[in-house]
């Protein structure tokens, strides 16, 4: 009986040994996942907070190169080639390293992201593509350092950071023109409906051959005449409409009226009333 309790009591104390205390992290891990046109990018960081500190000038001295963030390196990843300032940066991964200043930061895109922290030894081979950025007063604080990936458009973003009352943003262009006429070539070998209507629509979107949508669309909307599609009617009417044939663009809006009325859709019923009431 007593070695039964002296195991017993060696198991409990190598339990307690081994446990550990679970805590809130001063500096939490976060990770930022965002499509930019047809492009995956991503940023993985911790965010420090201010907890009453001055951080700009102070515990982030000016000039210095600072890690932007806390803990391990920021990373930041992109699917594709982007550019930056006109300067190309391959796809791949970057630690995401900064110089803060009052009225502008520099920010630099470096190749080794297994660092700790800043690099124990900086190689100026490694700095992928260097930028500067102006710094935006806020009129109020952040508490905790944030990264986000705002201003959307089909071929750019803007990676922004903030703390304290700080904003600089960093704007990235994708190749998602690139991308998008490579799928449009390869899918007219033999496209669908949809394929005519996602090209046209496009077209449409970024001010490109409009004669070439009105094509793609109409191709899309004999395909579907048996059941027509509301919501193809109402891009018919925009393409015709930009492309100077008002009597065509009626047309198709009253014809996408009548489907979204006859489905119950009262956001494309909406937006066909407004349409007709611009085109009288």
């Amino acid at each position: 009986m007593k070695k039964i309790l002296l195991s017993l009591f060696v198991v409990a104390l190598s339990t307690n040994i081994n446990a550990q205390v679970k805590t809130p992290a001063p500096s939490p891990s976060s990770k930022l996942e965002q499509k930019v046109g047809l492009s995956d990018v991503s940023v993985e960081y911790s965010r420090p907070g201010m907890r009453g500190r001055t951080i700009f000038g102070d515990l982030v001295p000016y000039g210095k190169l600072w890690r932007t963030g806390a803990n391990a390196n920021t990373k930041v990843t992109f699917s594709d080639n982007v550019t930056i300032d006109g300067k190309e940066l391959k796809k791949g991964t970057y630690a995401l390293y900064t110089k803060p200043g009052k009225t502008s930061w520099e920010v630099i895109f470096y190749a080794d992201s297994n660092n700790w922290g800043t690099p124990q030894k900086w190689d100026d081979k490694k700095a992928a593509l260097t930028t500067t950025a102006k710094v935006v007063p806020m009129p109020m604080k952040i508490e905790s350092f944030t990264i986000t990936i705002d201003d959307l458009t089909n071929n750019s973003a803007v990676l922004g950071m903030l703390w304290e009352n700080v904003y600089v943003g960093v704007k990235f262009n994708t190749p998602t023109d690139k991308g998008v006429e490579a799928s449009i070539a390869k899918v007219m070998q033999g496209p669908s409906a949809g394929d005519y209507f996602s090209s046209a629509v496009y077209y449409l979107q970024e001010g490109k051959d409009i004669n070439k949508a009105r094509t793609w669309i109409n191709k899309a909307i004999d395909m579907t005449k048996d059941q027509p599609r509301f919501w193809y009617l109402r891009q018919q009417s925009l393409i015709l409409a930009k492309a100077g044939d008002k009597k065509g663009a009626i047309k198709a809006a009253k014809a996408s009226l009548a489907g979204a009325e006859k489905r119950g859709n009262a956001d494309y019923i909406k937006m066909n009333k407004d349409f007709l009431a611009k085109m009288k």
